[in-house]
């Protein structure tokens, strides 16, 4: 079970800002491709003036409130959503699916794996937990103005992935990593409140720029005699219509 390679983690928030920009540079153009492809299956379908629907993607800094030691996560999150407008007013119903979603924590202290030769090997390392989501946010969208809206409410997520990364650094470049999966350890359910503000370019009918954060409410562990432990997450998310301008487009047509 023991991996070495080179590390997968930047050491320093720094690299890990720098590593997001590079990486959502490669991700822009393939985006740019996906957004044709889907528009023309199904953006007439999923758009109309009361709906619309798109990307949402974006980093994430997740923590695990409750572990007496341990450091904020980033990560990346993708899925889809939908704008549903209430009559004629600045409301909307916002909801979707994070496909992509990651909860957890890093520089968690080690612990025992109950193997003399693999404790030793990481005593001097640290743990990173990763708890995957599949998110549904229930929130009250309020637009300000065509740019400036407001949003919160409750969100539901359910767990498909727990694993702990334990990482000892054994050369400048190189790390050992060890997986242990945590799954059954957590409930499979998570419930909490989620809001944020963003900004909506191009007169209100572009991309959505916004941020938003994520207060668990419930116990995530399943062992009772520990303190209780909750997820918190900060997001920085792109939402990318997909099919309006060609709707609107059509029904100026008509």
């Amino acid at each position: 079970m023991n991996c070495p390679g080179k590390s997968r983690y930047p050491k320093s928030p720094i690299r890990w800002i720098s590593a997001g920009v590079v990486c959502l540079s490669l991700l822009i153009p393939h985006v740019s491709h996906s957004q044709v492809l889907i528009s023309l299956v199904f953006g007439d379908m999923l758009n109309s003036s009361k709906v619309e629907f798109g990307l949402d993607g974006g980093l994430s800094l997740s923590d695990l409130q409750g572990l007496p030691v341990s450091k904020a996560r980033p990560a990346f999150n993708l899925g889809f959503y939908f704008d549903i407008k209430l009559r004629d007013t600045a409301w909307m119903f916002h909801t979707g699916v994070m496909v992509k979603s990651s909860f957890g924590a890093r520089n968690i202290p080690v612990y025992s794996l109950h193997d003399p030769e693999l404790d030793a090997e990481f005593s001097n390392g640290s743990v990173t937990r990763k708890l995957g989501y599949f998110n549904v946010p229930f929130m009250m969208k309020y637009r300000f103005t065509r740019r400036f809206f407001a949003e919160a409410g409750p969100m539901v997520s359910l767990l498909n992935k727990g694993v702990d990364e334990f990482v000892a650094s054994i050369a400048d470049d190189d790390d050992l990593i060890h997986t242990v999966k945590v799954k059954k350890q957590y409930h499979p359910l998570d419930f909490g409140l989620i809001g944020g503000l963003g900004y909506r370019l191009m007169k209100g009918h572009g991309l959505n720029l916004g941020v938003r954060y994520y207060f668990g409410l419930t116990d995530i562990e399943t062992d009772d005699s520990h303190p209780d432990v909750f997820n918190r997450s900060f997001y920085a998310y792109v939402g990318l219509p997909i099919g309006v301008s060609a709707k609107k487009k059509k029904s100026a047509q008509n």
